[in-house]
């Protein structure tokens, strides 16, 4: 068991300088194997990336935050398609197409391929979880997500000459395997390439890559919903083949993980690298599946994919990715429906934004267990809304709705992304970020099976009242991150592996002094020794006031 080396506690006017609880490599583990002057690097290109500003981060690596947003823009395809199935029930053209005529004169797709359909790109996506974390492993990230673009632009031949919802069936799981491709590695790249002050804005910016993917869908979605042949609904498939061609050209330029080196001190760098690895493999013998369940692994890989399957958990999926059919079923005709979502993606943009600096002030953990708070009030709101009847009531749940959309992208939805990149182990995060995403499909699996028996009129017709379903989830969800989300805010990967395998609780991530690199016992005693001394001093300088 870790020692935890605390400092003297203070009362009255001392408490102002109590200082916090410390941790060192030595107290978890053998220093790693490594030379002196490695741990001397490493420590060096410690300090250099926990004492970089924000700018400082930008002008040292300019071509590393070019890259990552050119990998990101990938997931921009994924949000528009995911958001373009759920609204197309909402599509007259698309309902008088594929639809069943009920007793009033209407079309509705029925729940039962509802479910099918928003189902069948998830199951895709299972499958390519699976296949690119072998896959990328032998042959890389760039000759993977290539390869994946070109799969994807012969599959949307399928959706867009689909003669019967089976073929749009078979389109959906085809597409969702390279769409796989895309959710792991897009934010594992953002994660390895830039310096911790950069991780947190280029691994949220995946979900503003989404909220773009879902707005532009939305747009296309609200320009053709008058149209009543068959280009209602072919033209936003069609769309989708703007995509991979230029971004196969950008990522066949681009430099391959780990790290882009350039413009700062490669060789300390790749030493910090060399440390941060060595000192996983004390406690990480391979770098399996299964291992991703053992030991140390064993918590994190609990914490990564719990926090990724929370997005689903919260009821985003069903009152974002429905959002415009569920418009329609409270109420609001179809022109008003796209109008509100169209409105609902170009706030989750401004709420990613907002992410950036939130997360600056408040940190990963705060947003994420105050997110979920927040929304399961809405959530309730929207319920009790649900009982009321008349025209203030429908769009009382629609501003509610896109109260909760800016809420979920301005915590959940981009801080999920940066806490999946950051808390899994370096030797297992393809691996572990595979896992986290597919709960998170299996999730979203069973949400897609619900929510249209929700919301469609020949089912359950529970409408808004379904608010109660998963605003009761969502505070469930918001208990589990206070009890065991940890707070990774400004640390290191081998900073981070220090306190896990000291065993640390969540709450006390954030005031956990971690001595991680220190090169030798001797001179982490020193150093504990003078930080004592320093704070005495203090304590003396205080008491003489």
């Amino acid at each position: 068991m870790a020692t935890l080396h605390t400092e003297p506690h203070t009362t009255g006017r001392r408490a102002s300088i109590e200082r916090r609880t410390s941790v060192v490599a030595e107290d978890v583990a053998h220093l790693p194997d490594v030379d002196a002057s490695v741990a001397d690097d490493a420590a060096k290109a410690t300090e250099s990336e926990t004492s970089m500003t924000l700018m400082q981060g930008i002008k040292t690596y300019p071509k590393a935050v070019g890259w990552s947003i050119l990998l990101s823009t990938c997931i921009i395809m994924e949000g528009f398609d995911i958001v373009l199935i759920n609204s197309l029930y909402a599509l007259p053209a698309f309902q008088q197409r594929f639809g069943t005529r009920d007793s009033d004169g209407s079309y509705q797709i029925s729940a039962a391929w509802q479910s099918g359909l928003s189902n069948g790109a998830l199951v895709g996506e299972i499958l390519g979880l699976f296949f690119v974390g072998v896959v990328a492993e032998r042959i890389g990230f760039k000759k993977t997500l290539i390869g994946a673009l070109v799969l994807l632009t012969g599959f949307i031949f399928l959706l867009f000459f689909a003669q019967n919802l089976a073929m749009l069936l078979v389109g959906e799981i085809l597409c969702g395997i390279p769409w796989g491709a895309f959710q792991t590695l897009t934010t594992t790249y953002a994660a390895e390439v830039v310096p911790v002050t950069l991780r947190p804005y280029l691994t949220t910016y995946v979900n503003l890559c989404w909220v773009i993917g879902q707005f532009l869908s939305s747009a296309v979605l609200k320009g053709v919903s008058e149209k009543t042949g068959s280009i209602g609904y072919k033209l936003p498939y069609g769309l989708q083949w703007m995509w991979p061609v230029p971004l196969i050209i950008g990522i066949a330029l681009a430099p391959e993980s780990p790290w882009w080196l350039t413009d700062f001190d490669p060789d300390a760098t790749i030493n910090m690298m060399v440390y941060t690895n060595e000192l996983e493999k004390e406690h990480v013998s391979g770098a399996q599946y299964w291992h991703c369940f053992k030991g140390v692994n064993l918590r994190r890989t609990e914490i990564v994919t719990i926090v990724w399957a929370i997005q689903t958990l919260c009821g985003a999926s069903s009152f974002t990715g429905y959002s415009t059919y569920f418009f329609q079923q409270a109420g609001l005709d179809t022109s008003h429906a796209f109008s509100l979502s169209l409105g609902q993606y170009a706030l989750g943009a401004v709420g990613t934004l907002l992410s950036w600096f939130l997360m600056g002030w408040f940190g990963r953990r705060t947003l994420y267990i105050w997110g979920q708070v927040i929304m399961a009030l809405i959530l309730m709101i929207v319920g009790f809304l649900g009982i009321a009847h008349g025209s203030g009531a429908q769009w009382g749940i629609g501003a509610m709705i896109l109260i909760y959309t800016f809420v979920y992208d301005a915590t959940v939805g981009p801080v999920c992304y940066s806490l999946v990149a950051e808390l899994a182990s370096t030797r297992l995060r393809n691996k572990t970020v595979v896992l986290a995403r597919n709960l998170y499909n299996i999730t979203g699996l069973i949400a897609n099976i619900l929510t249209p028996h929700m919301l469609n009129p020949t089912s359950w017709n529970w409408g808004a009242k379904a608010g109660f379903f998963w605003g009761g989830i969502c505070a469930l969800c918001a208990v589990w991150t206070f009890f065991r989300l940890p707070e990774p805010k400004g640390r290191t990967f081998a900073e981070l592996d220090v306190l896990f395998q000291a065993k640390v609780p969540a709450r006390k991530f954030a005031s956990t002094d971690v001595l991680a690199l220190s090169g030798s016992s001797a001179s982490s005693a020193a150093f504990r020794a003078e930080k004592s001394k320093s704070v005495q001093e203090t304590i003396e300088r205080v008491d003489s006031e």
